[in-house]
């Protein structure tokens, strides 16, 4: 393990940064709220190491809350695995990890996207790669108030958006097919925090 001090970039900045210190043949990054299962890269690796046209691999998750208490299996979990469907289904969500080449074949992190890079990426390499999809839950996804995915919903709708309307235009289908972006709002109740 290695440690990079730098100055603040943005999480996208960042982490195309990250990545450009590595040399390993495979690439995979945690959130840093977020748990990684004892396995998940013992058991991602086997599929890389044994399939290799294989270039993405993801995993199930649980998404747990700010005490680490699990809330449920992840709603994405269940979206069986297309490329044609990831273009409105961001189901290669969480834990992925990456064969380096294939990474760096569809063209890596792209620094225009503030947000979403990560749905962006795997819209790239689900054109270029043969994906595998492991039905355990190897991650956990906390969710709370202060993560990006809540601090920056609006514009991650706006990006994911952007990497739909990307996609469409590699494939060649942007002349028969536009995004139809719908923001519905979702609301639930939830104790406050209390100083005692």
């Amino acid at each position: 393990m290695r440690v990079i001090a730098a100055k603040h970039l943005g999480r996208t900045p960042a982490l195309k940064a990250a990545i450009a210190e590595t040399a390993a043949p495979y690439l995979g990054w945690v959130d840093g709220d977020d748990i990684l299962a004892a396995t998940a890269l013992e058991e991602t690796a086997a599929v890389l190491d044994q399939e290799s046209s294989v270039g993405l691999v993801y995993t199930d998750y649980v998404t747990i809350g700010e005490d680490g208490k699990a809330r449920g299996y992840g709603n994405r979990c269940r979206i069986p695995f297309s490329k044609d469907r990831m273009l409105l289904d961001f189901m290669t969500f969480h834990f992925r990890l990456m064969r380096r080449s294939a990474f760096d074949a569809a063209g890596g992190i792209d620094e225009s996207f503030r947000c979403a890079e990560d749905y962006d990426l795997c819209l790239r390499m689900a054109e270029l790669t043969e994906v595998r999809h492991i039905r355990r839950p190897l991650y956990y996804y906390r969710i709370h108030a202060d993560s990006i995915s809540q601090r920056m919903r609006i514009e991650q709708i706006h990006c994911a958006r952007d990497a739909m309307v990307h996609a469409l235009e590699r494939r060649g289908l942007s002349d028969r097919f536009e995004i139809d972006l719908q923001i519905r709002g979702r609301f639930s109740l939830r104790r406050r925090k209390t100083n005692g």
